[in-house]
């Protein structure tokens, strides 16, 4: 049966300046290696000190740009079949973009199936399409990028994420991809008992930055990672986490930068960039990565990549 990949990137500050440079191009090779059907695209900047009525246009311009040197489309289509605008949301406030590429010969938008959510409901804008992939039905793609420094925030961001994927008593096909910024509330079981997925990273670290992403009041007790943005989403398996419901061996989504390239990193090695598949489409599910480019010295980051069959919903 055929199947079709989606993968999720955070491009980095992907900006107009970044244009032909050597990141971008190892931006270019990466997606061209992995050969996604569906893209999900975080952190394409633009200049901010500019009037907020050209951030659309400076945002469009990069992402049809990425989309033609990698042969993916990035143009909707609006309810009566004419080309739309570019698959692309942010904050009304900043000039933070997320994004969908796809490739146009593998799936197919559906006719005024793109949604662009913005303020209050998310600190970086939600990008939503309805795809046609040769399913009995289409399904639901989110391009998702969340709140990098409240909890509380990501906890409601969570609960409308879920909102675009529910139907009266039940979940839509469709997957959510992006940088959630936080471990997700996944668990496994294991000859021991149940655990999370993802082990606790911080119980050790010591710097300024740990409130944006512990539990209130563990700070220099338990040091407890914040989960509250998934568990919603997670519960009764409305959605699943792609790498913990395969059983893939865990491996962390960041935590490859060098410091001095990019910005320094206090972190170390987490998964904070998921997947989720919504009920009905868990059970498509074949096969969960992490990608890590050939190119050497790349700048991209890594890419989180998901198959699913193209099956009955």
């Amino acid at each position: 049966m055929q199947t079709i990949r989606l993968a999720n990137l955070n491009a980095y500050k992907l900006g107009r300046a970044t244009i032909d440079t050597a990141s971008w191009k190892a931006r270019v090779t990466t997606i061209g290696e992995i050969a996604p059907d569906i893209l999900a695209l975080q952190e394409v900047i633009v200049d901010e000190t500019r009037a907020g009525p050209d951030w659309a246009t400076e945002a469009s311009t990069i992402i049809q740009q990425l989309a033609a040197e990698t042969g993916l489309s990035a143009t909707t289509m609006r309810s009566n079949g004419t080309p739309g605008p570019t698959a692309m949301a942010n904050n009304r406030d900043r000039g933070w973009y997320t994004a969908l590429l796809w490739n146009p010969s593998t799936v197919k938008p559906v006719a005024g199936g793109f949604r662009p959510y913005g303020s209050p409901d998310f600190w970086h804008g939600c990008t939503t399409m309805l795809f046609d992939i040769g399913a009995a039905e289409p399904v639901s793609v989110a391009a998702y990028h969340g709140d990098p420094f409240r909890g509380d925030w990501r906890r409601h961001e969570g609960f409308r994420l879920k909102s675009i994927f529910r139907t009266t008593g039940g979940a839509k096909p469709g997957l959510a991809l992006g940088d959630f910024n936080a471990l997700s509330a996944a668990k496994i079981n294991e000859p021991d008992g149940e655990r999370y997925y993802d082990p606790e990273p911080y119980l050790d670290q010591d710097h300024d930055d740990l409130e944006y992403q512990l539990l209130e009041g563990t700070i220099g007790k338990e040091q407890l990672a914040d989960r509250r943005q998934t568990e919603a989403l997670l519960r009764r398996g409305f959605t699943v986490d792609a790498a913990a419901h395969l059983g893939v061996p865990w491996h962390p989504t960041v935590g490859h930068w060098e410091d001095g390239r990019g910005d320094p990193d206090p972190w170390g090695a987490r998964r904070i960039d998921l997947i989720l598949a919504t009920r009905p489409v868990a059970p498509a599910l074949t096969n969960y990565q992490v990608h890590l480019s050939r190119r050497p010295g790349r700048r991209t980051g890594t890419s989180r990549c998901a198959r699913a069959r193209r099956a009955r919903w």
